[in-house]
């Protein structure tokens, strides 16, 4: 839903019917979601029934793991019907053991969340691609988190990144299990601004890695802007998906 964030600081439950118009199966709320009350989440979770789109995951501040805030975390997703709560960035990750200290929140997040059939995540941005003393955060979190960890690849950003989004899936057996499919170019001016399939993603090689071996469960398409509305560009890149995914 980051895709359409100005669209739903206007009219939240608009915004989320004109995505499933769209012919959005499912969706991922970001960080604002976690100031909604129970009551608030369960009026969304009717929403989304009446409309046949689930919530797959959402998108969390790091400071949600914590011990203070990981219960209404919690609470929230399980109304929504969430598979994952998913970091979507750390701010401790400034050396090798800062980003330790991420896995370990992750593995104790996962701990606390497992009995309620609650996974736990982690999204990367350009910054865990570039080597600290060496070796990629990613790396890094990948090895000291627990195998239950998704780790969700957002392909843009890697690619930006200089990384090769296809060999991490391969590296990283059954734990690619979410995708954000958001499209980068390198040419001047463009980046982020492209639709899906105007850039470089390699996206059949990604399809066919995250479907033999990664562990895909659930594509996410995002885009953080275009020459259109946002609604619009969420429509374009949606058509544009289906038609190289072949669904």
């Amino acid at each position: 839903m980051y895709s359409v964030r100005d669209s739903m600081v206007k009219d939240l439950n608009g915004t989320v019917r004109a995505v499933a118009a769209a012919g959005y199966q499912g969706l991922e709320f970001y960080a604002p979601y976690y100031d909604w009350t129970p009551a608030q989440a369960k009026d969304m979770r009717k929403l989304l029934d009446d409309l046949g789109i689930r919530c797959f995951s959402t998108h969390n501040d790091s400071a949600f793991f914590s011990p203070e805030k990981i219960g209404h975390a919690r609470e929230v997703n399980l109304i929504l019907g969430s598979k994952y709560m998913v970091m979507a960035s750390s701010h401790e990750g400034a050396s090798q053991d800062g980003w330790k200290k991420v896995a370990d929140t992750l593995n104790t997040a996962s701990d606390t969340l497992t009995s309620d059939h609650l996974g736990v995540g982690y999204h990367n941005h350009q910054t865990e691609w570039k080597p600290v003393d060496g070796v990629r955060p990613m790396e890094i979190l990948a090895k000291n988190t627990q195998p239950s960890i998704m780790l969700q690849l957002d392909v843009g950003t890697c690619i930006e990144a200089g990384s090769d989004p296809v060999e991490w899936i391969k590296a990283n057996p059954g734990r690619i299990r979410s995708m954000h499919c958001k499209e980068w170019s390198p040419e001047a001016g463009k980046g982020y601004s492209v639709l899906f399939g105007e850039g470089v993603a390699p996206w059949k090689q990604l399809f066919a890695a995250a479907e033999n071996g990664g562990g895909i469960e659930y594509y996410l398409v995002e885009q953080e802007g275009s020459r259109f509305s946002e609604i619009e560009t969420a429509q374009k890149c949606l058509q544009a998906f289906r038609i190289t995914h072949g669904v």
